[in-house]
């Protein structure tokens, strides 16, 4: 164990780790991967029985599918400031939201919180930066890709050009989302569906794929398509989560 990371109580010793707040149940299922993925990084770093110390504040997604589909976002904006607050009251010391969808108001849930919050796009734009990648394309929900709110933070933040599939392509990829990944169910004609697509996005440039929704890794990864660099939010923001929490990286 890294005793840097270590300090004593009486005779006990004891890791120093920040309490990550989790925004999640954008799914549960994207939540249960953080849940696992983060508990995986910390004890491959401190090895033994160490895991995450962790809050998780897991909403109703059925009030997150009909605020995004009624477009509601001040109301979405409400309600999940008032799960953020509890987190940070509950002792929470560094924010992560589980949701590239939902990143479109993280300026109203982090109105007013003293403990720090990593956006989901910030892992991600470094990473496509480090490989010097200046055009991607990214997959998600319809507002993900339809809006500008996470493709403005790439462009400015990172220099980074992000494309989005035609607009019927948009509709297949969202429905995929809703109607199967939040329930895990992976079926093959989807997988081949977005692996389609994201040949006809490397045909119009793309080169890069950004999964921009956090269940997408469940039904491909860069196995599937090794040609192409594909940077998977989910992955990149518990790595970086994970440093955060360990005090490898300030944020």
């Amino acid at each position: 164990m890294d005793s840097s990371n270590t300090t004593h109580l009486g005779s006990i010793p004891r890791v120093r780790m920040k309490t990550i707040g989790v925004l999640g149940g954008m799914s549960n299922q994207a939540t249960a991967e953080y849940y696992r993925l983060i508990n995986e990084a910390v004890n491959a770093r401190l090895g033994g029985w160490n895991i995450a110390e962790m809050i998780i504040s897991s909403v109703n997604f059925g009030n997150i599918e009909r605020f995004v589909r009624t477009d509601n976002w001040e109301d979405a904006g409400r309600y999940l400031r008032a799960k953020a607050q509890g987190l940070e009251t509950a002792g929470a010391e560094l924010l992560v939201c589980v949701s590239n969808t939902m990143h479109r108001v993280a300026d109203a849930f982090t109105k007013g919180l003293k403990i720090p919050f990593l956006h989901i796009v910030d892992p991600t734009g470094e990473a496509i930066r480090n490989a010097g990648l200046k055009r991607v394309a990214i997959l998600g929900t319809r507002p993900v890709m339809s809006n500008g709110y996470l493709r403005d933070r790439y462009a400015e933040r990172f220099g980074i050009e992000v494309m989005a599939p035609e607009a019927h392509e948009q509709i297949n990829i969202d429905r995929i989302i809703f109607d199967e990944l939040v329930r895990r169910e992976l079926r093959p004609e989807s997988k081949a569906a977005y692996l389609d697509i994201i040949d006809r996005l490397r045909g119009r440039g793309a080169e890069g794929v950004v999964l921009g929704c956090t269940e997408i890794f469940m039904l491909v990864s860069q196995d599937d398509r090794p040609d192409i660099s594909m940077f998977d939010t989910t992955a990149l923001h518990v790595k970086r989560t994970v440093e955060i929490a360990l005090g490898d990286y300030l944020l």
